[in-house]
């Protein structure tokens, strides 16, 4: 899965990087290390702009909630957000279906944390002794240090108790799709910590290399038979993943030291 993950990149990077031609500097989230479901965020996806009188699909980024709201959903906080959506059945889903073939977007990252628990105090834990066990924060990122653009869709829900010029009105949501965790070594792998990003934990956010920005964004494309294909992970090797310190488990906690590589786990009976 993904609840966590970092993303501190300059929105002028971001349109530079993804090539967007509209986007609101009001509107810019500010650079976080620690971003957490319901946290407003930056995606970047193609459509029209609104009151422009074009129907042709322009480049933009937005800023939505991080918890998707369906369309058909009666209220916006019903239930659990909607943080992830698998991609082995995001065609299949309501909750995800229509998204997917009308409301594609990408959600840049610089990597996501994962949360790994020692074996010895795992098989303590499992067996009723001893504490619950302290997890160890890791972050994957890109080998290379490029972005790490997930793929994610994103829905509109309509208050219908309040007039369309209010500024709740309309709810802008987000989800990051997931698939499999790869069980391939980590670039730099070099005999200590996680083999791989299955030994972290089993489902990972899917990230899209730039040779499927436009084909992933594109909303001419609403076969989920052309999408479903895109939905491949990454090569292998081109990602790495390293221990950090464990304030990144206090959502409160902000900084770039919450990407910082650690030499070591904080917990030497990690592995």
């Amino acid at each position: 899965m993904c609840g966590r993950y970092a993303a501190s990149r300059e929105p002028q990077e971001l349109t530079d990087l993804f090539g967007v031609r509209v986007w609101n500097p009001e509107e810019a989230a500010p650079p976080d290390w620690n971003i957490a479901p319901t946290k407003n965020v930056h995606v970047i996806l193609d459509r029209p702009v609104r009151d422009s009188g074009s129907p042709a699909p322009v480049r933009q980024m937005r800023t939505l909630r991080w918890g998707l709201v369906p369309s058909w959903a009666k209220t916006p906080d019903g239930g659990p957000p909607l943080i992830n959506a698998r991609a082995e059945t995001v065609h299949e889903k309501p909750s995800f279906k229509r998204a997917l073939t009308a409301r594609r977007c990408l959600v840049p990252a610089d990597g996501y944390f994962e949360w790994v628990t020692g074996a010895e105090e795992r098989a303590l834990e499992e067996k009723g002794r001893g504490k619950r066990a302290r997890k160890q924060p890791y972050f994957v990122t890109p080998a290379d240090g490029s972005v790490f653009a997930m793929a994610g869709l994103y829905e509109f829900w309509r208050d219908r108790t309040l007039p369309d010029d209010h500024p709740r009105a309309w709810w802008a949501t987000c989800a990051v799709i997931t698939t499999a965790a790869e069980t391939t070594d980590l670039a730099g792998y070099r005999g200590t910590g996680p083999r791989s990003l299955a030994d972290i934990h089993p489902r990972m956010p899917l990230m899209l290399g730039p040779d499927r920005w436009d084909a992933w964004l594109d909303p001419a494309t609403t076969d989920p038979a052309d999408l479903l294909p895109l939905l491949a992970p990454p090569p292998p090797g081109m990602l790495r993943a390293y221990p950090v310190a464990t304030a990144v488990s206090n959502v409160r906690n902000n900084g770039p030291e919450l990407v910082a590589e650690l030499p070591a786990p904080e917990e030497e009976t990690l592995f």
